[in-house]
């Protein structure tokens, strides 16, 4: 406790570092305080109620939880900055699949303003469709909410569900540059946050004292096992040629430092259950238009219960193929070989080049796979946490999407804070050691 007032009198004592944390908290409660207001034409009550009778299950309850009940509320930022989200992926694969993209990624600064031009005009794009099926889903299942005229409620809710997300964007952006942390992961997290008060809560509540406080103990071990599966990497150590530059002799082995590629046992982060999610609503959603054939009607209620065997079994699957797909995105084994050959640097008992590229592939290969599994045995903890008699909204939190984005953002945050700390000469956060977040790249010890 005495170490920990005293972080909070050096964190305060640093001028920069306290303006910026109060500067994210201001933009933080302005996001939280737009959450609650409503679009025009809209019962907030009605549509809060109807969207806890229908215990808001499927993809709209996925959304619910990522925007903090904005959804289930018909708030203006009711889409959150999910599209914006959704416009980060669809650039970053198209990155590695289109030359044109690639070129850009390679011009520096000026490329990736491009490309963050790109991001935000395709945002609007996706905005937009999406807001129609918004509005498409509320005439459809929640109606009696709806007190506006359908053409004018139409017009303006477009309008005003686009504008919503481009200013959380906007927010998000301010954070990144003025703030602490990164803005977009922190809405994101803040959101999500939102709710746990209201399930700790309601967990007490529902729940004999002493089985509560086990859920605790076993939500604090879940935590502290994402906490190992997000920092673990595997350090593959690397010397440096000597060579002359100017007057001084630079590279070969030094006593003091270890140099070293830290290649991360979840190189892929939250994207595979994102991506396996996406994946595992579709069939329900298709079921929906062939209602008189045996096999999708099957199909579809095999898909919607998230507690069946079969379920799990093929959202498990995705995420360790999509855990191996995105990590090949994320992580070019080749690059990291030409970098390393540019600076003169090799891996012990390794050849430059070719022979390189492939070690570090096949480590890569081998890493992944236990990462994998331990990802899809993350996922699916909540499912196992409800079978246990852990109510619906608190089982949410001991795994999943939510825990995962939680956890980096937070490991993110610290060490940033942790940077400036020491930067000015006080202690870091931790009596040894350093916090490791997701924000260090593969190839930053080359």
């Amino acid at each position: 406790m005495k170490r920990l007032i005293t972080n909070i009198k050096n964190i305060w004592r640093i001028d920069e570092l306290r303006q910026r944390i109060l500067f994210t908290l201001l933009l933080l409660a302005v996001y939280r305080l737009g959450s609650y207001i409503v679009l025009p034409g809209i019962n907030s009550e009605v549509l809060s109620q109807m969207f806890q009778q229908q215990q808001g299950g499927g993809i709209l309850g996925l959304l619910n939880g990522f925007v903090g009940g904005a959804f289930a509320r018909g708030s203006i930022l009711a889409l959150g900055i999910m599209p914006y989200i959704s416009a980060s992926i669809i650039i970053q694969l198209m990155t590695a699949a289109i030359p044109s993209i690639q070129k850009l990624a390679k011009e520096g600064d000026s490329g990736q303003k491009k490309i963050n031009q790109l991001t935000r005009y395709l945002t609007v794009a996706i905005t937009a469709a999406q807001s129609i099926g918004y509005i498409i889903n509320l005439q459809g299942q929640y109606s009696p909410a709806i007190t506006a005229s359908s053409s004018v409620f139409w017009l303006t809710s477009i309008f005003i569900l686009t504008t919503g997300t481009m200013f959380l964007v906007w927010l998000g952006e301010r954070i990144t540059e003025n703030g602490i942390g990164n803005g977009v992961s922190l809405i994101i997290a803040i959101g999500i946050m939102a709710d746990l008060p209201m399930a700790l809560v309601n967990e007490f509540n529902a729940s004999p004292l002493m089985v509560f406080f086990f859920e605790l103990i076993i939500l604090g071990l879940v935590t502290a096992v994402v906490i190992l599966l997000t920092t673990g990497t595997r350090k593959i150590p690397v010397n440096y040629a000597k060579r002359m530059v100017g007057n001084r002799m630079m590279g070969g082995m030094t006593t003091n430092v270890r140099q070293y590629i830290p290649l991360k046992i979840n190189a892929s982060g939250v994207m595979p259950i994102i991506f396996a999610q996406a994946i595992m609503f579709l069939p329900a959603m298709i079921a929906q238009y062939f209602q008189e054939s045996d096999f999708w009607t099957s199909t579809g209620t095999a898909f919607s219960n998230q507690y069946g065997l079969a379920y799990n079994l093929v959202f498990v699957t995705l995420i360790i193929v999509f855990t191996y797909f995105y990590t090949a995105i994320a992580v070019n084994p080749n690059d990291i070989a030409d970098q390393l050959k540019r600076n003169n640097g090799f891996i012990p008992g390794i050849k430059p080049g070719k022979a390189t590229s492939e070690f570090i592939d096949r480590t890569l290969t081998r890493i992944t796979l236990p990462g994998s599994i331990f990802l899809a045995f993350v996922a699916i903890i909540p499912t196992l946490a409800a079978q246990f008699g852990v109510g619906t909204q608190f089982s949410n939190f001991y795994g999943g999407t939510s825990l995962l984005i939680m956890i980096g953002v937070v490991l993110d945050t610290l060490q940033q804070i942790e940077s400036y700390l020491l930067n000015r000469h006080y202690d870091g956060l931790m009596k040894s050691g350093r916090i490791k977040g997701r924000s260090q790249q593969v190839g930053a010890a080359i």
